[in-house]
């Protein structure tokens, strides 16, 4: 369990971060190389460190409602700088709605408030196998 490495992303002006750490801390428990970008991280700097880091998935947390823009258009740096193997998920407050929309932008998989680190963790390993 647990190959890969792993960026896990905050990016616009969220300053909410205690859920992208505790995915962060439980990813790398269960065996992940983990970076963590930090707060207040704009697209091009997520896309960059991505490249940077060669890194197998992109986790973006997103509580401030700008899901819509930020997950779209970090799919589509990943995709511009051929990077579009890399798999990438998302969670924090996504209304049901806007996750089919997502996941029609590149987005592979979006978690909700009340998962478990196992469940992503899980996930991980099937995508990364």
């Amino acid at each position: 369990m647990g190959q890969g490495r792993i960026l896990i992303a905050k990016p616009g002006l969220d300053g909410h971060d205690r859920g992208a750490k505790v995915v962060a801390r439980g990813l790398r428990d269960a065996g992940f190389e983990v970076i963590y970008t930090g707060l207040h991280q704009t697209p091009e700097m997520i896309a960059r460190a991505a490249l940077d880091e060669d890194v197998d998935a992109v986790g973006i947390s997103i509580m401030s409602g700008a899901h819509m823009t930020l997950m779209p258009k970090i799919a589509e740096l990943l995709h511009a700088q051929e990077q579009s193997n890399v798999l990438i998920f998302g969670g924090g407050i996504i209304p049901d709605d806007d996750i089919k929309v997502l996941k029609e932008a590149g987005i592979q998989e979006i978690f909700t408030p009340g998962t478990t680190i196992g469940e992503i963790a899980s996930w991980l390993d099937q995508k990364l196998a």
